[in-house]
């Protein structure tokens, strides 16, 4: 694709963010678009956040387990970035109608970095090393393409299919976690919806951060010391409306609600 194109699209996901209206996917258009473009596409959205005057604060694994790949058609993880608009402080509510278009929850565990991690070449040794504490996470995902009809180059460009983050105010250290085994669950309304296992996402969640660093680090980026890094969900997204209340607990870690109004 033309530098035109990429800004063009770029545009017409920012506004479509803006404006809560979903677009038509990219890979349906003529002659579709290829991984490079669509991360293309999805940093000159990132810029235009930052032009509002976002800042960046972490960055994404998405599609970690197959249970989310088989629910959008993906087969492989995506990755996106975070700015500090898309947080919510733990506990505090989700305006559902003030940016999002057709939300899902997903919990997770969030990674924060105390050094830098430049990839390729990561192992897993080395993102647990790196980090300074994990937080437990509802990550609610959005899509600005029409009915979820996405496919991965779609969702990439769509930074990953990203929307909001609520961090709990829990600090866990990873070091004396079995990440593999520690297990999720996800309330919806006062009722379990779904169990989870940390070998959903990759086998580990500090695999996935490993996955990262090595995706983001062919392009020139590292992760940063002090960013937040979400891993990937534990258990299949769950849709969510005004007037849900969802709550997040996680063996080992702690636990993290919000509600949606």
């Amino acid at each position: 694709m033309t530098d035109d194109q990429i800004r063009d699209y770029g545009d017409e996901l920012y506004a479509a963010m803006r404006s809560r209206t979903a677009i038509r996917p990219f890979t349906e258009r003529s002659g579709g678009i290829s991984l490079d473009d669509a991360y293309r596409i999805s940093l000159h959205q990132l810029q235009r956040r930052i032009d509002d005057g976002e800042r960046l604060v972490g960055k994404k694994i998405g599609a970690t387990s197959v249970a989310v790949q088989r629910r959008f058609g993906v087969d492989q993880p995506d990755f996106g970035f975070l700015t500090d608009a898309m947080q919510i402080f733990a506990g505090d509510p989700v305006d559902i109608e003030a940016t999002l278009i057709q939300p899902m929850v997903e919990g997770e565990l969030a990674f924060v970095l105390k050094r830098d991690l430049t990839g390729p070449g990561i192992t897993v040794a080395e993102v647990i090393r790196a980090t300074d504490c994990i937080v437990p996470c509802i990550e609610i995902v959005d899509s600005r393409i029409a009915d979820w009809r996405i496919k991965y180059e779609d969702t990439v460009a769509d930074n990953a299919s990203s929307g909001l983050l609520v961090m709990g105010d829990q600090l866990a250290d990873p070091r004396k976690l079995d990440l593999v085994t520690l297990g999720m669950v996800l309330e919806k309304n006062g009722e379990v919806v779904s169990t989870g296992a940390g070998a959903a996402a990759l086998g580990s969640p500090a695999r996935c951060i490993a996955w990262l660093a090595n995706t983001l680090g062919r392009y020139g980026h590292s992760l940063k010391a002090g960013e937040v890094l979400l891993s990937g969900s534990l258990v299949p997204v769950e849709p969510v409306q005004r007037g849900d209340f969802i709550c997040v607990h996680i063996g080992g870690v702690g636990r993290v609600s919000t509600f949606f109004t």
